[in-house]
């Protein structure tokens, strides 16, 4: 008896735990360059950081057009930072 619970409790727990990396999946690329250019549209800027959101959304680009969502949002993340959002 004891070994079907340990059983049903280790199932439980293994089961739990394949809907972990959902939770923590990154935001589809796409969404975050549509945000990050609705932040650049109202956005006051001076002309540094203003070089700088836009080095940070080609490094983004480039990232989301290699298919690597998670260091594409890092950097639209950097750039959403930099406008202060």
């Amino acid at each position: 008896m004891q070994k079907l619970l340990l059983a049903l409790l280790f199932a439980t727990i293994i089961g739990g735990m394949t809907n972990v990396p959902a939770a923590t999946a990154a935001v589809p690329c796409e969404e975050m360059l549509k945000t990050v250019r609705a932040a650049q549209a109202t956005a006051k800027l001076n002309d540094a950081d203003k070089t700088k959101v836009a080095d940070l959304e080609a490094k983004g680009i480039e990232r989301c057009n290699a298919d690597d969502d998670s260091r594409a949002d890092t950097f639209f993340q950097d750039a959403l930072s930099l406008m202060g959002k």
